[in-house]
């Protein structure tokens, strides 16, 4: 039996050395996240390899799992910690080596194995760690998934078997560059700045890229887990306007920004305006919507109004399904719907068949925009956003707010909209049309000036957005008025950045 673990160790004794540490709040709606060291050490690791295999075994799936680590200095170790519990408990292992979290999920296919865990803590800042799951594919855990592990692992009922094993495959990115790039090049001569804030992106997208005949201006792709100019954070403004100021420099056509493990991409066009990725999904639903007409499109609660009243999407019988936030939600919406694709506003987008296979890659989307300029002759990234109804947007916006409370904090947010609503209360001075409280609250006023407010699934943050088709003061106004309710709430903190 392995030692049950402790939700709070001091690191240098003797005790963080032969105890499991790990913190509950890791086990997050779809993902695994964790401040190595702080939250959870190898042991605690280990134990999360163990229970991983245990659930596989009581969920009836073949015991076998794709693996692979993002490029941070403790990652690699990590990853070895939870083969050495998977193995323990009666998996095979098939190890990737350094990776993106789509070649993973590519893996899946690739190899035809049915389970996945990937090492990776995507966009955070160094120190943190975390684990991306599934055992059918395309999709990955979700609530129910992630509380049954937590339940196995924090009351260590993780379970050792005979039947693991481990095997590494060599040099599996050359079957996922091949996937990508076994296609006629791109007609239209463009010039690409391809960001990966020294990511690990960066070892693989240029590359690919480039294979399809674009021009690639590299900018930070050397690989460093120290991030020395920024997070390879593709919804981060310090990350975009990098992008930008490069574009203009080198005259680029387009810019296009990964993520640190790859599975997310962002847009800057030719003048170096960033565009956000909700609006980039716009695009590529009128791209794509020429060729599939009547396809649906699975959109996250935090993206922008106009999947569901954009004029030509509309004319080409488009049906927009908005959906929970989290790449776990929108992946497993797009495969129960059968959906062409869908699209996030962090920039994790899902391409189903016939363009792929359902999961969020990061390549994949800079390969869709790329193509989407290619059937584009004449027109420039600038023009194609231009083509779209204007709206006033806000970056994504994250308070703190503690994980141990966050929840019940938006709890009283939706209670108080669903209230003013029900009391005709005006919200930024106008009636409220409609709320979602799929995912949060996306309260709705009169003239369609929206905004939202949900509890950030990764981090101890709130997430807060506003929209506005009538003007850029009425966006201001919905988020005086969203956050003039959040500081009802004293756990409520400091934005990371605002409008």
């Amino acid at each position: 039996m392995f030692p049950k673990p402790s939700h709070a160790l001091a690191p240098n004794t003797y005790a963080f050395e032969t105890v499991p540490l790990v913190k509950p709040t890791g086990f997050r709606e779809y993902d695994a996240r964790w401040l190595f060291g702080k939250e959870i050490n190898l042991m605690g690791i280990q134990a999360l390899g163990l229970g991983l295999a245990t659930l596989i075994h009581e969920m009836g799936v073949k015991p076998e799992l794709v693996t692979g680590h993002d490029y941070r200095a403790y990652s690699s170790s990590i990853k070895h910690a939870l083969i050495t519990g998977l193995v323990a408990g009666g998996v095979k292992v098939h190890d990737i080596g350094l990776a993106l979290s789509p070649m993973a999920y590519f893996a899946q296919f690739e190899l035809d194995v049915p389970c996945v865990a990937m090492v990776t803590a995507s966009h955070n800042d160094n120190g943190w760690t975390g684990v991306k799951m599934g055992v059918q594919r395309p999709v990955t855990f979700g609530p129910d998934e992630m509380g049954r592990l937590s339940d196995i692992v924090l009351n260590a009922k993780g379970m050792t078997r005979s039947g693991g094993g481990y095997a590494y495959v060599d040099n599996f990115p050359a079957r996922y560059f091949a996937d990508l790039t076994n296609r006629a090049p791109i007609k239209r001569k463009l010039k690409v700045v391809a960001a990966c804030g020294n990511g690990t992106a960066g070892a693989f997208a240029p590359q690919i890229l480039e294979k399809l005949g674009c021009e690639v201006v590299p900018l930070d792709v050397e690989l460093d887990y120290n991030f020395p100019r920024y997070n390879p954070n593709p919804e981060d403004m310090e990350m975009l306007h990098a992008i930008a100021h490069k574009v203009k420099e080198v005259g680029a056509d387009v810019g296009l920004g990964f993520d640190g493990d790859g599975d997310r991409c962002g847009v800057v066009d030719n003048n170096g305006d960033e565009i956000f990725a909700d609006k980039i999904g716009v695009m590529l639903a009128r791209d794509l919507s020429a060729l599939h007409p009547g396809a649906t499109f699975v959109v996250d609660v935090k993206s922008t109004g106009l999947f569901a009243t954009d004029p030509v999407l509309i004319s080409r019988n488009v049906k927009a399904d908005y959906w929970k936030t989290g790449h776990s939600y929108i992946k497993r919406r797009v495969t129960d719907l059968k959906a062409l694709a869908g699209f996030e506003k962090s920039g994790h987008f899902f391409f189903n068949a016939p363009i792929g296979r359902g999961y969020d890659d990061g390549v994949v989307t800079a390969i869709q925009v790329i193509d989407m300029l290619d059937r584009n002759l004449g027109k420039t990234m600038a023009d194609l956003y231009a083509d779209l109804p204007k709206t006033w947007g806000s970056p994504t916006m994250s308070p703190h707010c503690d994980d141990e409370i966050k929840y019940q904090v938006v709890e009283r947010v939706v209670k108080r909209f669903q209230d003013m609503q029900a009391k005709n209360e005006p919200v930024s001075g106008q009636k409220i049309r409609d709320l979602v409280t799929v995912n949060g609250v996306r309260v709705t006023a009169e003239d369609g000036t929206w905004g939202l407010v949900r509890a950030s699934s990764n981090k101890p943050e709130l997430v807060v957005v506003v929209e506005s088709p009538v003007s850029e003061q009425r966006m201001r106004d919905m988020f005086k008025a969203v956050d003039g309710v959040m500081r009802e709430n004293p756990e409520v903190g400091a934005y990371n950045q605002t409008i």
